[in-house]
């Protein structure tokens, strides 16, 4: 391995990327957490794809409201997992915890095309929870630290586009295996991550410098530096050392910002995936939307939201997270209200859908990327796992909302109505954030992006 000079020996510092020569090239790091979180974004948008199947399914005798309560499993997973690998990968280290969140999640997603009845069903979608929620706080952190400052925002922010583009191929493979294979073919698609994608990351995917410099192991951390030709960054919180953990972020000038970034996230996520889970199931139930393959909505909407990477990874950089995320949740807002007029043509749906996806994924990206840039390096993992673990509240509730809303009788239009709610609210809180933000964020440009 090699070694690089004797250079002033700063811990604490975040390395970045330095022109000229290096062993391995520093986007493989990207590449690699990015095609994870592709996988991330299959296995959480799956069940959406699958509703009206598992609805049909003999002996499972499923309604809207136990099948909302399964879709939830998931993300109650999430919402521990989260909260638990975001505090382990900056105890343990950021590779450690990516390898194992991702044959964790696989294995049970995969387990789930076996499941014999709803309870066996709800409970390996749970315990795949707990990978999906870890593997993008700790993907995230051990991103940032390969990207230059400059470049952080827009080159994470392309990275979470794997959730929607993850979504997009189970909406693409659902047109095709569920008519001839039926829904369980979709869940053994992630027996792909196990066999191919981790012994790739277990090869290749090196351990963050920081981290191995914080728990004292220097000499390892500058070999991958000079591996992937990193040098220390000074102007990266230089100087800071925090322990890490949630009393750390849950206190002093901390507090008030972990809350609103947390609040902000449950009202962004109630959104986007009461969408993810119910569209197919709201748009073939109700004539009004009767215009063509329901799964197509679901693609329309998470097309949408890789749209909604690119445009934010620009505005993110532009204008700054913040005051991009007002904005792209108030589209969001719009674009779900404007369904509520049931149009009688399929374009203005599919237009409305497209700013949804646009709307809810790009602001999680916007919410991330300002979280990554107000905490130090030292707090990442654990301040981007608080955000996204809390958050999943929204992410718990938006299924079993979605069907007690059926089952009342309410109709597809209150469904809508609920998600466009939360994505209102959403940017009102992020303005409060702004505010509460501001000295910080505005110290320094935006450092670091990633959504699910």
């Amino acid at each position: 391995m090699a070694t690089t000079p004797p250079t002033q020996n700063r811990p604490q510092a975040a390395p970045s990327l330095r022109p000229g020569r290096s062993a391995r090239p520093a986007w493989l790091v990207t590449l690699l957490c990015w095609l994870i979180v592709v996988f991330d974004g299959y296995d959480l948008i799956v069940y959406g794809t699958t509703l009206p199947s598992l609805l049909k399914e003999k002996g499972w005798d499923l309604t809207p409201t136990t099948a909302g309560f399964i879709g939830s499993l998931a993300f109650a997973g999430m919402l521990v997992g989260a909260l638990g690998a975001g505090l382990l990968s900056d105890r343990l280290g950021r590779r450690r915890t990516i390898l194992w969140a991702t044959l964790w999640f696989s294995a049970f997603t995969a387990l789930c095309a076996f499941a014999p009845s709803a309870e066996i069903f709800g409970g390996f979608r749970f315990l795949a929870g707990l990978g999906l929620g870890g593997l993008v706080p700790s993907a995230n952190a051990l991103t940032a630290e390969f990207v230059s400052r400059k470049h952080r925002s827009a080159v994470s922010t392309m990275m979470m586009s794997g959730v929607p583009i993850g979504g997009s191929i189970a909406a693409v493979l659902g047109l095709w295996l569920l008519p001839t294979y039926g829904w369980r073919s979709m869940y053994a698609v992630a027996f792909v991550a196990v066999l191919v994608l981790l012994p790739l990351c277990y090869l290749l995917l090196p351990e963050s410098p920081t981290w191995l410099r914080a728990h004292g192991r220097v000499a390892e951390g500058k070999a991958i530096e000079a591996q992937f030709g990193l040098v220390h960054d000074p102007a990266d919180h230089a100087g800071e050392q925090h322990a890490p953990g949630f009393r750390t972020i849950l206190r002093g000038r901390f507090l008030r910002p972990t809350i609103l970034f947390a609040a902000a996230t449950v009202a962004t996520l109630f959104a986007w995936y009461g969408l993810g889970t119910w569209l197919p199931k709201l748009m073939g139930s109700d004539p009004r939307f009767d215009m063509g393959q329901p799964l197509a909505f679901l693609l329309a909407l998470n097309l949408g939201a890789v749209l909604g990477s690119v445009v934010t990874a620009w505005a993110g950089v532009r204008f700054g997270p913040l005051r991009s995320a007002v904005v792209a949740a108030a589209v969001a807002c719009v674009a779900l209200a404007f369904l509520l007029t049931y149009p009688s043509d399929a374009t203005p749906i599919y237009a409305a859908l497209i700013l949804a996806g646009v709307g809810t994924h790009g602001t999680q990206c916007l919410i991330i990327a300002a979280v990554a840039s107000h905490y130090p390096p030292t707090l990442r993992g654990t301040s981007l796992g608080f955000a996204l673990g809390v958050g999943r509240l929204g992410a718990v509730l938006a299924p079993q909302v979605g069907g007690l809303l059926l089952d009342a009788g309410l109709g597809v239009g209150s469904n809508f109505l609920a998600f466009s709610v939360a994505a209102g609210l959403a940017p009102v809180l992020l303005g409060i954030t702004a505010v509460v933000t501001k000295p910080a964020v505005s110290a320094r440009p935006v450092a670091d992006v990633l959504v699910h």
